[in-house]
């Protein structure tokens, strides 16, 4: 009978000496399975309080602007800065996460991440300042380092995920994983709905995820561990592009991984457009929803409208997971490809039928599912698969960190192009970054970490792969 002891490991508070035994796929010893288990549920709700430490700015935003007399393109300043910062960060904090492991890149962040939401929240308590300018500094400030910490949490998440599990596994548990954080943007919109808690003052939505990052952060600690090996499972050939690779983990080895592939290059320029129609979308939506569609966070038409967002956003990555493994042979692009196809279905309807408010609502829908594919196959998946084990946080820092640079054109961006409440340019901004998102997977349609090549030709749709016939 497997011990359940094994949820909270020795490894935790006395180091052990590692397995060195060899765990061969599919055929997995139960014990292994439920220690997996146990990392990857403690390490998901985790990450889901992190995006309740993230999201809850977006519907703080209308609040904290009327309260201070900020405009749209000041609100716009603090979200490109925040973003710009998560962006170069994960990009700097990838090798160290590579370096370190997971384990301790997820406690710093989420601790780093615990601290500046309820620094942020103390702002309102700053009525001593001499101008808004200060405070907006301050708060402009403490979002940022918010945002640096952040960065430390897809990083580490995906490359704990990369030593637990195989790469005909991954789209299928990166399904499970981009579906489960999504609770925690399920939350934050839950706790919109909540007419008491829209009626307090704007920083107890940030002083509540914070609690919650805490809680998490200590399970964080006596539960994840960073690979079967140091749980005392054994280590796991996962068959991706580090098998056979005995070279030393450096910072020049992580980046020369990333930056000498055009697989990688191609996916951190997407990841660009990515951020663009993302952050455009995620950030924004409720206000619009406020402005444009004159409507009130806790009416119970928002409050529907954004779960259905939310679990559109579940079946997204699931959707995205089980397609890239079953259908397409373990290829991301062509998946992602549909996601961005998607986007640009579905803001195109926002941009044409405004004032229609159901048919809004299901492009929203519509819109998230398209987002969430895109996001899970390209950096939730394709940075273990492309990475590695051994460069895996560092291509999720340039992939997912070019997103959030890509997201800083957003903040300022729309937050100038609505000023004074014109809504009409919003959707159509966005469409050009989802089309040129689309048009470059079509340039590595054929791409697989186990594909060696690096000719563009023959990865992209127009070429030809012959051991497609024999993929499994």
């Amino acid at each position: 009978m497997v011990s359940y002891a094994q949820f909270i490991p020795t490894s935790t508070f006395f180091k052990e000496e590692p397995n060195v035994t060899t765990l061969a796929f599919p055929n997995y010893p139960p014990s292994f399975i439920l220690r997996r288990r146990a990392n990857w549920l403690v390490l998901v709700i985790t990450y889901a309080s992190l995006y309740m430490g993230r999201y809850n700015l977006s519907i703080a935003n209308k609040q904290i602007t009327d309260t201070y007399g900020w405009s749209t393109t000041q609100i716009g300043t603090l979200l490109s800065f925040a973003s710009l910062f998560y962006g170069l960060a994960a990009m700097f904090n990838g090798p160290i996460v590579d370096k370190f492991g997971g384990r301790v890149g997820m406690l710093v962040g989420a601790s780093g991440a615990c601290v500046f939401n309820i620094a942020f929240g103390l702002g309102a308590y700053l009525g001593f300042v001499d101008t808004k300018t200060t405070l907006f500094l301050y708060l402009t400030s403490v979002w940022v380092l918010n945002m640096y910490f952040q960065s430390f949490g897809a990083l580490s998440i995906i490359k704990i995920n990369a030593h637990w599990y195989h790469v005909k596994e991954r789209g299928r548990f990166s399904a499970i994983f981009g579906s489960m954080i999504q609770l925690g943007r399920a939350a934050i919109y839950a706790m919109a709905a909540i007419p008491i808690v829209m009626d307090w003052p704007w920083q107890f939505k940030f002083f509540i995820p914070s609690v919650a990052i805490l809680l998490m952060t200590i399970a964080s600690y006596l539960v994840v561990q960073d690979s079967p090996a140091t749980s005392g499972q054994g280590e796991l050939e996962t068959d991706d592009v580090s098998k056979g690779d005995t070279q030393k983990v450096t910072f020049g080895l992580v980046l020369k991984k990333v930056l000498t592939h055009p697989v990688t290059i191609t996916i951190t320029i997407a990841e660009m457009c990515t951020g663009v129609m993302r952050k455009g979308f995620e950030d924004w939506f409720p206000r619009y929803m406020q402005e444009a569609q004159h409507m009130a966070l806790d009416n119970p038409v928002f409050t529907k409208g954004s779960f259905l967002i939310v679990m559109s956003g579940v079946a997204g990555a699931f959707a995205a997971g089980y397609l890239s493994d079953l259908l397409a042979k373990h290829r991301r692009p062509p998946i992602a490809a549909f996601g961005y196809l998607l986007v640009v279905l579905s803001l195109t309807a926002v941009a044409l039928f405004s004032t229609n408010l159901p048919v809004v609502i299901v492009a929203f829908v519509t819109n998230s599912f398209g987002i969430s594919i895109v996001h899970s196959m390209l950096s939730g998946t394709a940075s273990m698969d492309f990475g590695g084990r051994k460069a895996a946080a560092t291509a999720t820092g340039f992939f997912d960190g070019m997103q959030y640079v890509g997201g800083s054109v957003a903040g300022y961006g729309i937050g100038r192009l609505i000023k004074g409440g014109d809504w009409t340019f919003w959707a159509p901004s966005m469409i050009g970054f989802a089309v040129a998102g689309g048009l470059l997977m079509l340039l590595i349609w054929n791409a697989r970490p186990d594909r060696k090549t690096k000719n563009l030709w023959q990865l992209s749709i127009f070429g030809h792969w012959e051991k497609d016939k024999s993929a499994s």
